[in-house]
């Protein structure tokens, strides 16, 4: 098993637009909204996501595509171009160009605290999924 394999099994957070997650069946119009925001504000939204990134990067050294501590501009042009995971320690976290959260694998409590103020600063939260054992379970 591969070391993104092992992550993908470990609990996790997820970096969001949203303090929690949606619960099944809200009154809400959830996935009108979604739709929306990849449509007209996905860039805006992705930027976030690319600057909490850039500055968690000030704090602990990140390995991305087997590249550590890429240049700001690489960390840039891939996250907006690909699916990608980036390394933090024993930490992974995935990011998708079209999606509107990121999820990290496998945090320890430092870190966690670190992304949870980095995240804020962008007007972002994190949160932790309801039953986390692993990505999809």
């Amino acid at each position: 098993m591969s070391r993104i394999e092992e992550l993908l099994d470990a609990p996790y957070w997820v970096i969001d637009i949203l303090p929690e997650q949606v619960p099944a069946g809200a009154p809400g119009q959830y996935f009108t909204i979604e739709d929306h925001l990849l449509k007209h504000r996905i860039l805006k939204i992705k930027q976030k996501h690319i600057d909490v990134i850039l500055k968690l990067n000030c704090y602990h050294a990140i390995e991305m595509e087997d590249v550590k501590n890429p240049a700001p501009e690489q960390i840039e042009a891939v996250m907006k171009d690909r699916y990608v995971y980036i390394m933090v320690g024993g930490a992974m976290i995935l990011s998708e160009p079209d999606d509107t959260c990121m999820t990290i694998f496998n945090p320890d409590g430092p870190l966690l605290d670190l992304l949870k103020v980095l995240a804020a600063s962008e007007g972002l939260f994190l949160w932790q999924p309801p039953q986390s054992p692993a990505y999809g379970s």
